[in-house]
């Protein structure tokens, strides 16, 4: 258990999608983060709108159409975890994919978007831990010393959190908000109107000290 519980409700999410559209989610992944540890995992398969799915795709997450062709479709599926998306802080590595995804699914779906902050494991890892070769989930969990089966979307989920709780107990930090802080990221929105990005904080250039 991390010396550093995050406060407030904070949940990783991942999806994998059928195809190269935004709104052919096949499987989700959450992983619940309470008093500085996983609690929960969750996956549920999706069925996309069309059931289109690339080889390509298929390669990456070995899901096949025959895999969810009985499976809910999205509004089905997340109908049992809206309610935890509202007021909660979400994380997802690389997140201008996942809420991509999550934003075209419930505009596909004529769906108001939940009200949450969410923030992307990449920009945190790459301001907090700048010397790895790369910042790819794979990379972060061979250097944490994790057991992972890639792009699975509750590994993936698992993963991105255990990252996540790792770099707060590093930085001495007790939640996600404060980490952010710490390494200049900006969190991202979802409300009703619209979203904004998670960004990188510019920082200031520090002035050049005269001899």
């Amino acid at each position: 258990m991390s010396s550093y519980p995050f406060s407030g409700k904070t949940i990783a999410i991942d999806f994998e999608t059928a195809s190269e559209a935004r709104a052919s989610a096949c499987s989700i992944g959450l992983a619940w983060i309470e008093d500085g540890e996983v609690v929960r995992v969750e996956e549920r398969l999706i069925r996309p709108p069309g059931m289109r799915f690339s080889s390509f795709n298929i390669a990456i997450h070995g899901i096949r159409p025959e895999d969810v062709a009985d499976q809910p479709e999205f509004p089905d599926v997340m109908a049992e975890f809206f309610e935890d998306f509202h007021g909660a802080a979400m994380i997802a590595h690389n997140a201008s994919f996942d809420f991509s995804v999550l934003r075209a699914s419930l505009d596909f779906y004529g769906l108001a978007y939940p009200e949450l902050s969410y923030y992307c494991s990449v920009k945190l890892a790459q301001r907090h831990w700048p010397d790895l070769p790369s910042h790819r989930l794979n990379c972060l969990a061979d250097h944490l010393g994790l057991s992972f089966d890639h792009h699975n979307a509750a590994e993936d989920a698992r993963v991105c959190a255990l990252a996540t709780l790792a770099m707060a107990e590093e930085a001495g930090v007790s939640g996600i908000g404060a980490l952010a802080e710490r390494t200049g990221v900006r969190p991202g929105r979802l409300h009703r109107d619209g979203y904004e990005a998670c960004s990188f904080v510019k920082r200031a250039r520090r002035a050049p000290v005269l001899q």
